[in-house]
């Protein structure tokens, strides 16, 4: 008998099973595929090792000789790219299968089923047991969205497809200029590819400020995506030498040939064949019905991470796995959803939390902003990343930070340190008079903290209607 029995070893999965196991518990995780789950072997890590290889080679391209350095003979050797992220993939799958040994963590290999409340199949290969536990935590992550009437094959991928291109299609078109399609898309049109993403919605990241939207896609394409929004996919044929798609954009019918497809349209939880029938309940896209607690509804079964509601991140559902082994034990454990923070890992990066301008507005919030641009920050202007710009919104009441959305460079690491001032109840003014390090990017933080109380140093300061 398990104290917990944990399904999926991904950033949810393996997270939850470290925890209980710190508090003492007997924990069992089973496993079909490999130990990290897609965010460790398909996705997150993946997809950050090419875009840090890709990000260099555009340094190389672009922007060394403008700091005086000249390179000659640029040569990508795409298979020992593709080698240096496997290798570090593999690195961090033995890590996790590290903890498990020295956090006494039985990895249990095999498909899952729920048969009741503390009843769990397990099929691996040609053997079949059924395990007991007095607690089930579902943590089976989620998988690409397939683009309806297409077939995926070597030129037609999704998200994990195009980690493992063997060659740098000339033409690449991407479909969702989504967070997975925008990170991809960068990567290949760094190494050289003539890069289109289809967009079917008639807005570009709809939950960043109109403004900061406006910005960001000016960037992109001026690094070479060509962003095409309120477009419809109508037609993909497919030949031994290109793809051809037919496309309504606008009310305009039009085509493209490329070498390669990536649909990268969303994500759909792993729930089918998960549970017998009737014993838990699934929403209409198939996610686990859950309480704010990621509690089911029968009480000692819980869901977390891509298989329940809320942003597929992999750090939100390590949280939750923390959340919900802790409640097991008996602490009164929760997460605050409305400061998860979410991060596109381009160059420039972008990066957001908490509420938006449209939400303050629509929900009347007495607030104000500050804005403030890297082109105006030292430590930026110094790096030749001087693109973007730092925006804060707080209570005009309370002067509690409501939000803060970033774009520019290490728009993640800045980010994170107003979500620590939210997450304190530090009001702007307080934070503020912290004393930043200068010169350095985070600076423009601080500045905009400050131009919301009119008080920004290095622009002038500008009175903003709320």
């Amino acid at each position: 008998m398990y104290d917990i029995l944990i399904i999926g070893s991904g950033p949810a999965g393996y997270v939850a099973a470290i925890r209980a196991a710190q508090l003492g518990m007997k924990v069992g995780c089973i496993e079909q595929s490999n130990l990290g789950g897609t965010c460790l072997n398909i996705g997150c890590i993946p997809s950050k090792s090419l875009l840090n290889s890709s990000f260099k080679h555009y340094q190389l391209y672009d922007d060394y000789a403008a700091h005086g350095i000249e390179v000659k003979d640029i040569k990508i050797d795409l298979q020992k790219m593709m080698f240096r992220k496997d290798e570090v993939v593999t690195q961090l799958v033995k890590g996790v299968g590290a903890l498990f040994k020295s956090n006494k963590i039985e990895y249990i290999k095999g498909r899952a089923k729920i048969i009741n409340e503390s009843s769990v199949e397990v099929i691996n290969e040609n053997e079949k047991n059924i395990l007991e536990s007095k607690n089930i935590i579902i943590a089976t992550g989620s998988r690409s969205s397939e683009l309806p009437g297409t077939k995926q094959s070597n030129n037609i991928v999704d998200s994990e497809g195009a980690l493992k291109f063997d060659s740098i299609p000339k033409e690449l078109i991407v479909i969702g200029a989504g967070i997975i399609g925008l990170e991809l898309g960068s990567v290949w049109a760094r190494l050289g590819s003539k890069v289109t993403i289809i967009e079917s919605q008639p807005d570009f990241l709809p939950f960043l400020d109109a403004r900061l939207s406006r910005q960001v896609r000016r960037e992109f394409e001026r690094q070479g995506l060509d962003i095409r929004l309120e477009t419809f996919i109508s037609d993909i044929s497919e030949t031994d030498s290109e793809i051809a798609v037919k496309f309504i954009e606008k009310g305009e019918e039009k085509s493209l040939v490329a070498e390669k497809i990536i649909i990268a349209i969303g994500r759909k939880p792993n729930s089918e064949d998960l549970f017998n029938q009737n014993l838990l309940s699934l929403d209409e896209k198939g996610f686990v019905e859950v309480n704010e607690y990621c509690q089911t509804s029968v009480s000692n079964i819980w869901a977390i991470g891509d298989v329940v509601r809320g942003p597929m991140l992999a750090h939100k559902a390590s949280e939750e796995g923390v959340m919900v082994v802790e409640r097991i034990y008996g602490e009164d454990s929760h997460i605050n959803y409305m400061h998860v923070p979410n991060v596109i890992y381009t160059h420039p990066e972008v990066a957001w939390v908490g509420k938006n301008e449209k939400y303050l507005k629509e929900g009347g919030i007495d607030y104000k902003s500050g804005s403030f641009p890297f082109a105006a920050n030292g430590r930026a202007l110094a790096n030749g990343e001087s693109s973007g710009s730092v925006t804060v919104y707080a209570d005009n009441k309370t002067d509690m930070i409501l939000g803060v959305q970033v774009f520019g460079p290490s728009a993640s690491e800045i980010m994170q340190q107003a979500l620590i001032a939210m997450d304190s109840g530090i009001s702007s003014h307080k934070f503020s008079s912290t004393i930043f390090s200068h010169p350095t990017v985070s600076e423009a933080l601080h500045e905009a903290t400050l131009a919301m109380n009119d008080k920004a140093i290095h622009v002038q300061n500008r009175k903003r209607k709320s």
